[in-house]
């Protein structure tokens, strides 16, 4: 018997050196099961022994009430019986994996037979193992870049502290240097947001942060100077170049068309360089907990990035992409998207599209019934919104799913309606992401329609306040504040509820966003005020919405998201039993070990850390 570093950091016991192969196809594509012959029983390449295997939901799907009926899996022979724990009364704490796939649950000597010569036994004695948690909402190529080559401006509650922590790359830079920044909270401003004091503070200096919500920029004067902005740009979406009375820009660049200028100018990343931000973004989110995140974009570099990973290591979880159809594009463009599907590498692959039906609250851009406080937030995104339906229902002909961003209640409404009128795609669910108010009348249309609430629960505690005195609860005002992030209600109309993060928009270690979720304050606040506390989800919601439901939104219910044989063998073994714990402590608990694809991956801890 071995032991690593590692495996002794994670009170795991590596009981034979060899991994066996695993299974690198995307979740699109059926996995073969290996069929024993006679006197050769199939045995396992992976064990994984905890204490305790938590399904979570095992006897129900979240669309239907009932289990998925899993990929099929042989017969066996008498050495090589194929077992499922939860379909009986004993309590299952071992894992068997085979090429990629589970092989049995069950207990240690249930599982012991399938051990064969090569292979890898892990224990983790205390431990709980889960299916693999998946964010069904990120960008983990240009937030990674972002990150990156960029300041982190999180904390930054003020604009002195904003100028502070930009100050040590204004002196490390050179002179015509791009400096960047991310996660620019708009509450710093005491009004609109201006460029003015990035001028003063910086002068001479191409200086453009985004904004938290990623829909805007904020750009020193000099980066005007450069991009040529005039303020009287014209552009097909509902992007636009802010001016001041005397209708010079002001430095404040809303949504992607007008953000696109900028963008142009930035210096290029070398895709080595991009790829070697991504692998380090995707191993921290790994270590959260993550095995899978669903990408809701594809855009240059993403294809190039994802191949240079993988033609030089593995990615740590698995990522499925669905690109972004632009606001007010015609039919060329929609073909080039549908040509993307079913591009892939060995854990990516496209499926799906996305589309931005509106923007963000805190812009003015979300679409409202009614104006917001500024007269603002009551128009689409897509100027055309007929060209939306026609852009929706050109997918669906194709077989291909929909995710459409709808913050504000009147594009809720018309997603639905157009989802209504079109009618499903058999390969997976369409989908709502955001969903940020909505009224009652909306609630139960989800569950009735088959359309997933992908909702994201940390941007409403970590974008806005229990008090209402943040830019999103002023803007809209206290009515529609109080119908924010539904998640509870959305539940309780038996509407398949996503959870993700949005990632780098908000945290993308799951444990924490998971404890907010239940909290409906940041976790790591323990004095703040909840936002809607009535919407707070249990433990074991939650975590189904990062499980169960991350894989009925994939249409991958019966491959991902269950602990039972057949299933791609995606798990996440973390120190105890989510749970058994409070939220606090949940955020804190550790993460033992990822599995994608039955290849382990070992993540180490610190004693302190456990819960």
């Amino acid at each position: 018997m071995t032991r690593t570093p590692a495996a002794r950091d994670a009170r795991a016991i590596r009981v034979t050196a060899g991994l066996g192969p695993a299974a690198n196809a995307p979740i699109s594509t059926p996995i073969p099961v290996p069929t024993p012959k006679a006197n050769h029983p199939v045995h396992a390449d992976v064990i994984v022994l905890a204490r305790h295997v938590e399904h979570l939901h095992p006897d129900t799907d979240p669309k239907t009430g009932t289990p998925p009926a899993p990929a099929p899996l042989p017969d066996r022979d008498t050495r090589g019986h194929t077992t499922d724990a939860t379909a009986g009364s004993s309590p299952s704490n071992a894992v068997a994996i085979h090429d990629g796939r589970i092989l049995a649950v069950g207990d240690a000597a249930t599982v012991a037979p399938l051990r064969g010569p090569a292979t890898s036994v892990y224990e983790f004695p205390e431990a709980t193992i889960l299916p693999g948690l998946v964010d069904v909402h990120a960008h983990p190529v240009w937030g990674s870049i972002s990150i990156g080559s960029g300041v982190d401006l999180s904390g930054a509650a003020t604009l002195d502290e904003v100028c502070r922590l930009l100050a040590p790359a204004a002196g490390t830079h050179p002179e015509d240097a791009w400096i960047t920044g991310y996660d620019l909270d708009v509450n710093a401003f005491p009004g609109e947001p201006t460029g003015a004091v990035l001028g003063e503070r910086f002068p001479g200096r191409a200086v453009s942060l985004m904004t938290r919500d990623a829909h805007a920029l904020v750009v020193s004067p000099r980066v005007v100077e450069l991009v040529g902005l005039t303020g009287h740009e014209t552009f097909t979406d509902a992007s636009s170049i802010e001016v001041d009375p005397d209708g010079r820009p002001t430095g404040y660049v809303v949504e992607l068309q007008a953000m696109d200028l900028v963008f142009a100018h930035y210096p290029d990343v070398p895709v080595p360089t991009a790829a070697g931000y991504v692998r380090r973004e995707l191993e921290r989110l790994a270590r959260g907990g993550l095995t899978g995140l669903h990408a809701l974009d594809f855009a240059d570099p993403s294809e190039a990035v994802y191949r240079h990973l993988e033609q030089h290591g593995e990615l740590p979880v698995r990522i499925r992409c669905s690109p972004l159809v632009a606001a007010d594009s015609g039919p060329d463009a929609w073909q080039h998207v549908a040509d993307l599907q079913g591009l892939c590498g060995r854990r990516w692959h496209v499926e799906g599209v996305k589309f931005m039906l509106d923007g963000t609250a805190d812009n003015g851009t979300a679409w409202f019934e009614r104006p917001d406080t500024h007269g603002e937030n009551c128009e689409p995104l897509w100027r055309d919104v007929d060209a939306y339906r026609a852009a929706m229902r050109f997918f669906v002909e194709r077989g291909i799913p929909t995710a459409t961003h709808a913050i504000g209640d009147r594009a809720v409404r018309f997603a639905l309606d157009v989802i209504e009128e079109i009618g499903p795609v058999p390969r997976a669910p369409h989908r709502i992401e955001h969903v940020e108010s909505i009224p009652d009348d909306l609630l139960g249309r989800f569950a009735e329609l088959g359309v997933v609430a992908s909702l994201q629960p940390a941007h409403a505690t970590r974008h806005t306040r229990g008090d209402g005195t943040d830019n999103w609860s002023r803007r809209i005002g206290p009515d529609r504040a109080a119908h924010g992030w539904r998640t509870r209600d959305l539940v309780d109309h038996h509407a398949v509820v996503a959870l993700g993060s949005d990632w780098p928009i908000g945290p993308g270690d799951p444990r924490v966003g998971l404890a907010d979720c239940q909290l409906r304050r940041p976790v790591d606040e323990p004095g703040t005020m909840p936002v809607q506390p009535q919407q707070a989800l249990t433990a074991r919601e939650a975590y189904a919405g990062m499980t169960l439901a991350a894989a009925h939104a994939a249409g991958a219910s019966h491959r991902l998201g269950r602990i039972a044989p057949g299933y791609l063998a995606d798990l996440t073994v973390l120190a105890a039993n989510p749970l058994d714990l409070t939220p606090e402590a949940q955020a804190r608990n550790p993460v033992f070990a990822t599995v994608v694809d039955g290849n382990v991956l070992l993540h180490p801890h610190l004693p302190e850390d456990r819960p």
